[in-house]
């Protein structure tokens, strides 16, 4: 009876525990695959959670402008430089030389206003003395007959040289030629290059920043109507390069016919300003 119970139990404990191990075995993996699972979705629920709901997007368009406009101003150097041994009279004869060439100017309605000093220089005029001759050594010849080489003169100042300018605006075109003609005839003996340009050029870069703004505009609607995005509100301007209008020169011609010359013909042409811009949407 003793002998029976004792088999019976054990073999009540090897069935026990091969049941356990099948069970255990069989749980496992099915418990990593759950720990993994929510390993996994409590990253990309952490990843997701850090993220403002309904997040606008936005998208940026840039356009370019261009506005043209006619010259209204002519601009003009007239230069006159005198040369004396003293300074004070230097300064003398060149100051009434440009008060002449400045009068002149002044007499086909040039104002003051107008008119601008951009140089005035006094410099000394350097030279070099005779110096002289010096023998060389009596061993290099016969003394019979002595050689001699020039010694260097010495750097001296053998006068002064004033140089002055001024820059003028023409306003009426008409007078060009008149003003540059009683300008040298009173002295002017240097004429800078004529050049033309706007006085005023705002009304010519609102214009173009206005076409760059159209131009990004239907850049923006071609993308939305292309792509089947919603475009919302503008969110941001931003201005880029304005391309100043630069001064441009004139193109003169002369001609000589039969001994004679004629006027100059100025053409003022036509300048360009442009602008860019970019701006940024927000769009679903």
């Amino acid at each position: 009876m003793e002998t029976n119970f004792n088999t019976n139990m054990n073999t009540h404990l090897e069935t026990t525990h091969t049941i356990d191990l099948s069970d255990r075995m069989y749980k496992l993996p099915i418990i990593m695959i759950t720990v993994i699972g929510l390993v996994g979705a409590g990253w990309v629920f952490s990843e997701f959670a850090g993220l403002p709901q309904n997040q606008p997007h936005e998208i940026q368009v840039s356009g370019e402008g261009k506005a043209y406009l006619k010259p209204d101003v002519a601009m003009v150097s007239f230069g006159v430089s005198s040369q004396a041994m003293k300074s004070q009279d230097a300064v003398n004869q060149n100051n009434t030389k440009m008060n002449a060439v400045i009068a002149a100017i002044k007499s086909l309605g040039v104002q003051d206003k107008d008119i601008q000093t951009t140089l005035y220089q006094l410099s000394p005029v350097y030279g070099y003395d005779r110096g002289g001759i010096m023998p060389m050594d009596a061993k290099s010849g016969p003394v019979s007959s002595p050689m001699y080489y020039p010694m260097p003169g010495n750097q001296v100042v053998t006068g002064y040289s004033l140089e002055q300018q001024v820059s003028v605006k023409i306003r009426n075109f008409d007078n060009i030629n008149s003003i540059l003609d009683k300008a040298t005839a009173a002295g002017a003996n240097n004429v800078g290059q004529l050049s033309f340009t706007v006085d005023n050029p705002e009304m010519a870069r609102s214009e173009a920043r206005e076409k760059a703004i159209l131009a990004a505009k239907e850049k923006m609607e071609n993308i939305a109507r292309a792509s089947g995005l919603q475009v919302g509100k503008l969110v941001n301007v931003y201005e880029g390069y304005n391309n100043y209008p630069q001064p441009m020169y004139a193109e003169a011609m002369a001609k000589d016919s039969g001994g004679g010359s004629v006027a100059p013909q100025i053409q003022t042409g036509q300048m360009e300003v442009s602008s860019s811009v970019t701006l940024t949407f927000q769009v679903k």
